[in-house]
């Protein structure tokens, strides 16, 4: 059950940011700020400059300072507009610093309403501050928004950001594909892309979405442990028949042993491994093996920022999460997602329910085994259903001089009320 707070008068909102950012994540925040302003329950909107690194310093973007031209344009605008980071507060029990320091700044901007945009670990730290709060006494709801291109939460049928990349990846490999057969006969016979997704194989999956029937595609799924010698029979196999081969290489690739095939030995701010570099490790040990002239690519940071891609199901749904959360809130709602419920697949029609955070927070969700073909090298009919309402439709980009238009916020913070902190 989620946890309610009692309705209070109208109070101030803050928002924020944060993990890796997507092309929609953007709509999200046009979704509450929108929804907020016209809810009749929210005196100011703040935004975390960096996300939670920004509330903590007392860097608050007063929002109803921003030009409404350009808040509109959030709706077509890629990366995090107020910022974003990667901070992974510690367990309140163990040091509750941070804690306090949220509780204060929530406090002294009479913030009645605090809305956490991001992924797995992003949720559990609204339901942590969100349960710190109560203890404290501290009148604030707090929800989370979903956020994550590796469509990795659960509780949610998919997340914002994934459709998006997911049409992205699927739309490289089918032009690469023609690519390479156009050059294989005298020239490049293996081609790798390698893309996001550190345990959960959805974003590789999308690159077999071109190809219903076995092509000369092959995905490379964290879900299987890589195998040396039968991932080079498997390229042969490819380029016998087909001439040449590429591969779609998800970054957190593991070999028989649960370890990382690109894993650099350092960890980012959320203690996860940094990865990189798969595909340069799979080029060269099968050119080493079989000869073969190859090429290799990272879709990398272009893969979640290529806004004019985006699908229009991925819009709607960020904006739709953005809006409900407000609702939430503002009805008394503490420590819940809202959640995207599928009820058909043909025609794709979907609703948005809350659900716990405690359901979603430190979850993972990876691809189930009937969406991998029995050799592990690539999707049934069951995953293509799953993902193929998710990449459609076009969304709407403005262009002016052949480029497109993205908005442009001033960002002007709030004036400081409590003494410096430091993180």
């Amino acid at each position: 059950m989620s946890a309610a707070v009692a309705r209070t008068k109208a109070g101030n909102l803050l928002y924020a940011q944060s993990g890796g950012v997507t092309s929609v994540i953007n709509v999200s925040a046009w979704g509450v700020i929108d929804a907020a302003q016209a809810s009749g329950k929210v005196n100011r909107i703040y935004a975390g400059r960096n996300g939670i690194l920004g509330v903590l310093n007392e860097q608050l973007v007063d929002v109803g300072l921003e030009s409404k031209r350009e808040l509109a344009k959030l709706r077509h605008t890629p990366g995090g507009a107020f910022g974003s980071c990667r901070l992974k507060l510690t367990d309140p029990a163990k040091d509750s610093r941070s804690f306090q320091r949220l509780a204060d700044v929530f406090r002294a901007h009479d913030i009645k309403y605090f809305l956490y945009n991001g992924g797995n670990d992003s949720q559990d730290t609204t339901n942590k501050i969100a349960a710190f709060c109560r203890a404290q006494g501290v009148k604030v709801n707090c929800v989370g928004i979903p956020k994550t291109v590796d469509n990795d939460l659960a509780a949610t049928d998919c997340c914002p950001g994934f459709g998006s990349v997911a049409k992205y990846v699927a739309t490289t490999v089918a032009e690469t594909v023609l690519d390479v057969a156009s050059m294989s006969k005298t020239s490049t016979k293996l081609f790798i892309l390698e893309v996001m997704g550190r345990h959960a194989g959805w974003i590789t999956a999308a690159g077999g979405l071109p190809f219903p029937r076995l092509g000369p595609v092959i995905l490379a799924l964290p879900e299987i442990a890589h195998n040396w010698d039968r991932f080079f029979k498997k390229v042969q196999d490819k380029i016998a028949k087909h001439g040449f081969c590429v591969v779609v290489a998800s970054e957190g690739m593991v070999d028989g042993r649960g370890r990382f095939l690109s894993e650099r030995g350092t960890k980012d701010s959320f203690a996860h491994a940094q990865l990189g570099g798969v595909a340069a490790v799979l080029a060269e040990r099968t050119k080493a093996k079989l000869g073969v002239k190859y090429h290799w690519a990272l879709a990398d940071y272009m893969q979640r920022a290529a806004r004019h891609q985006s699908s229009q199901v991925d819009v709607d749904q960020a904006e739709r999460v953005g809006r409900a959360a407000v609702a939430y809130a503002t009805a008394g709602k503490s420590q819940v997602m809202p959640a995207i419920i599928r009820s058909s697949d043909k025609p794709y029609r979907w609703s948005v329910k809350p659900v716990p955070l405690a359901a979603v927070a430190n979850k993972e969700r990876k691809l189930p085994p009937n969406y991998i073909s029995s050799d592990g090298y690539y999707i049934t009919a069951a995953c293509r259903k799953y993902l193929l309402p998710l990449i459609a439709g076009e969304a709407e980009q403005p262009y002016r001089d052949g480029l497109p238009v993205h908005a442009q916020l001033k960002l002007r913070l709030a004036r400081k009320k409590l003494k410096a902190f430091r993180t």
